[in-house]
């Protein structure tokens, strides 16, 4: 946008008064978009730290160590043979644990 030098400069008042009555002029144009929530039902998703968990039964599938695998004898993770860092005669170690 080009800029006219020539033109005659506004102080700060006015470019406040301008500025206010540009946001007045949004408000009355738009309007908001309120979404009526509850909030009893928003705080039943939550978990809080330290819930009694102990009617919760997880289910999980545990999988057997694949020949691809070692386990760490540092963190004692499973980890992929790509993941190996060294072996020696204690056990393998990881990447992470190696760095």
């Amino acid at each position: 946008m080009a800029t006219d030098y020539d033109a005659p400069r506004k102080t700060d008042e006015e470019l406040n008064e301008d500025s206010l009555e540009e946001l007045k002029a949004r408000r009355n144009e738009k309007t908001s978009a309120v979404v009526d929530e509850d909030e009893t039902e928003a705080a039943e998703g939550f978990e809080l730290p330290g819930a009694d968990l102990s009617g919760e039964e997880i289910t999980v599938r545990v999988l057997p160590r694949q020949a691809d695998e070692f386990t760490c004898t540092r963190c004692f993770l499973v980890h992929h043979r790509s993941q190996l860092a060294f072996s020696d005669s204690v056990g393998a170690v990881c990447a992470e644990c190696a760095a």
